[in-house]
């Protein structure tokens, strides 16, 4: 079984997180832990404003940040005895997760949902219903609690 846990640091990822460690799975199950860097949009892209050393710091914090969560995720999986695998890539968090899964042939994508309706859902996008209606494998989406 090969499951892409998808990551983004918010109390709803670690609700997924959560939801893989607590269920059975076959031996040898794989985890790949994902999180996915969005970078600047390209009106604030370094072609069109030069480099910025404040936005560069920011940049590289959002990257370090990034690393630590798959890595806290991945540690806790490997104490479970999981099989696990981190990734770490930039760009459009709906189509990199389809994308990710795709080319490392995931049997199930988990999700963590921020659960948004109405207007913000229409604005912000909604990442879970993106990868549940492009997927080409079981997705599970796992709302928190709180």
């Amino acid at each position: 079984m090969k499951i892409l846990l998808a990551m983004d640091g918010s109390d709803f990822s670690q609700a997924a997180l959560k939801s893989v460690l607590a269920r059975p799975w076959p031996p040898n199950t794989e985890v790949k832990v994902l999180n996915v860097v969005e970078p600047p949009s390209l009106l604030m892209g370094r072609e069109m404003a030069g480099i910025d050393p404040e936005f560069e710091s920011v940049w590289k914090a959002l990257r370090e940040q990034a690393k630590d969560i798959v890595s806290k995720a991945a540690d806790k999986l490997r104490e479970a005895s999981f099989i696990v695998s981190t990734e770490l890539v930039e760009g459009d968090p709906k189509s990199q997760i389809i994308d990710v899964a795709n080319e490392w042939h995931a049997d199930m994508i988990v999700v963590g949902s921020h659960g948004w309706s109405g207007l913000s859902r229409f604005l912000m996008g909604s990442v879970s219903e993106s990868v549940v209606r492009h997927a080409h494998c079981s997705v599970e989406i796992v709302r928190s609690a709180t």
